[in-house]
């Protein structure tokens, strides 16, 4: 493979710098990013820019991308860091992973995970990468459930028929996509949701300042609450 051109070098490079500006610029400013700015930061005029992002919404769904691979980057190396059939340890680090990465990258999270951009939305590419976390969560479950060792508590309330249904369509229409075999029941993967918007609720109150005053022993509180999760979904302890 031949190495790339010096134009595209240079392109590459500029496109990595007007990325960095922008996440300085987001510190700043929230999400209310504009190639202006950004390029005013830069000591360019606006138009400049425009060979690189076209607009202020492609410069953002480039910074999500990014942002969106990074953190799932992070979460899977964590899983991938511990046996396979430690299954509630895989667990605890996918979630340990998400929130060092959450604390590493305030700004970067935020952006994921705050208030939505007025005027801004998320195109279809973004689907993917914004679901690594929640799919890592479901193959240690589906994993669990396939050899035997998932043990769910009851629940009190049992699951509503229609969101059984929309719930064994994702498990199907997964399957399908990524020809798994394995099952996963709509009960575990109900308990699976469930953690997954507890872990980024967690998560986004202490990076966004709601546990200020209440939770000082934050990591301790994180890890008995990322168990409690785990025990939920009714990972066995090693």
């Amino acid at each position: 493979m031949s190495a790339p051109s010096l134009r595209a070098r240079v392109r590459t490079e500029m496109i990595e710098e007007i990325k960095a500006v922008a996440r300085r610029r987001l510190a700043v400013d929230g999400a209310d990013l504009s190639l202006r700015g950004v390029a005013r930061d830069m000591g360019i005029v606006a138009s400049a820019l425009y060979r690189y992002f076209p607009s202020r919404d492609d410069l953002l769904t480039a910074l999500i991308l990014e942002g969106y691979e990074s953190l799932g980057a992070a979460a899977t190396s964590a899983a991938a860091a511990v046996p396979e059939a430690d299954y509630r340890g895989r667990w605890i680090a996918v979630c340990a992973a998400v929130r060092d990465w959450a604390l590493a990258h305030p700004t970067e999270y935020g952006l994921l995970y705050g208030s939505p951009v007025p005027g801004y939305s998320a195109p279809q590419d973004t689907i993917r990468p914004a679901s690594t976390v929640v799919l890592l969560l479901s193959d240690i479950a589906t994993a669990a459930t396939a050899a035997g060792r998932l043990e769910p508590p009851p629940l009190p309330t049992p699951l509503p028929a229609p969101v059984r249904a929309d719930l064994r369509a994702l498990v199907d229409q997964r399957a399908q996509a990524e020809h798994l075999t394995a099952d996963l029941p709509e009960d575990t993967l109900a308990r699976v949701f469930t953690s997954w918007t507890q872990l980024f609720g967690l998560i986004s109150f202490e990076i966004f300042g709601r546990l200020e005053g209440t939770i000082d022993a934050r990591a301790d509180y994180f890890d008995y609450q990322a168990n409690l999760m785990a025990d939920l979904v009714g990972l066995p302890n090693a």
